[in-house]
């Protein structure tokens, strides 16, 4: 069978993942219809930029920004050779999404390199997201700004966990996470502004999250994470991802680009703690975290900032 050209565009331009094209200079030429969907960027937003523009800002696994150094992309219009990666790229509404890069090259009929090509794959856990959202908008626990769980069903989630804790020995964590200096952004920036920012950084959780592990909105500023199954090395592991992609996210305003930080603290539960003991504890480590400089990860294991 025989396909004509306008067949094979159509193709492209209908594939679940993501597709785009650059030239020599990594300017981008072609952004397809999966493109647009995952990363939030239409068409007419990204061709003719530099995919290093503030448009998908890849990070690899230590959140490096690979565009600076180490781009998949340009290693292969270098070398000729194809390669894979799993990378964080930035979403046009601020957060990181989870996503399988493959690149290879564009040639001419000589063979000689002109240009690249990324066919990129969402692997985050957006449609386990999209059902938990379902189930709280029913029961109305969700928080109708960042479209997390609420107070209400946080609360009644660590109950759960601590009744497990009694009946089989399970352990989990808390992350008790502040936005820092959120007030002196709202004040400087509006509180729409503001707004996006709570909502990209709830996305960053929702999107890197374990599908077993919960984040919901406690108040204003402040999230909770209650992680499951987990060892306290490991609890500080997620901790600090969480806080390395909020730090390496942004929004576009007003031709700025707009960045904030966030604090944490972490505890994992222990033999009788009750609600109120486990918050306090995770409660005193996050203002530790801000009394050590914010922007990092205070836990009991270590009591100092990581």
């Amino acid at each position: 069978m025989k396909l004509e050209n306008d067949s094979y565009k159509k193709i492209i331009e209908n594939l679940h993942d993501g597709l785009y094209l650059v030239d020599q200079n990594r300017v981008i030429t072609y952004w397809n219809k999966g493109a647009e969907n995952i990363s939030g960027f239409a068409a007419s937003e990204v061709i003719g930029r530099s995919c290093s523009d503030n448009i998908l800002t890849h990070l690899d696994s230590d959140f490096n920004n690979l565009c600076l150094e180490g781009c998949p992309l340009a290693a292969s219009m270098a070398d000729g050779k194809r390669r894979d990666a799993e990378v964080y790229m930035h979403h046009r509404k601020g957060h990181r999404i989870s996503v399988s890069v493959r690149v290879s090259t564009l040639t001419d009929k000589d063979g000689h390199i002109i240009g690249g090509i990324e066919l990129f794959t969402d692997i985050s856990n957006h449609e386990t997201n999209k059902s938990r959202v379902r189930e709280l908008e029913k029961l109305a626990l969700l928080d109708n700004l960042t479209q997390l769980a609420n107070r209400r069903y946080i609360e009644s989630e660590i109950n759960n966990r601590l009744e497990e804790k009694k009946r089989f020995n399970l352990s989990f964590g808390i992350l008790f996470i502040d936005i820092d200096h959120f007030k002196q952004f709202n004040d400087t920036y509006g509180h729409d502004v503001g707004d996006k920012v709570l909502k990209f950084i709830a996305n960053n959780f929702t999107s890197n999250s374990r599908p077993f592990d919960l984040y919901g909105r406690w108040g204003g500023e402040e999230f909770i994470g209650i992680i499951r199954n987990i060892n306290e090395q490991d609890l500080i592991t997620i901790a600090n991802k969480v806080r390395s992609l909020v730090e390496k996210s942004y929004i576009s305003h007003d031709g700025k680009i707009l960045q904030v930080t966030i604090s944490v603290g972490a505890t994992l539960v222990r033999q009788g703690d009750s609600i109120e003991s486990l918050i306090k504890r995770a409660d005193a480590l996050l203002y530790k975290s801000k009394a050590a400089g914010r922007n990092c990860v205070t836990t009991c294991l270590t009591d100092v900032a990581v």
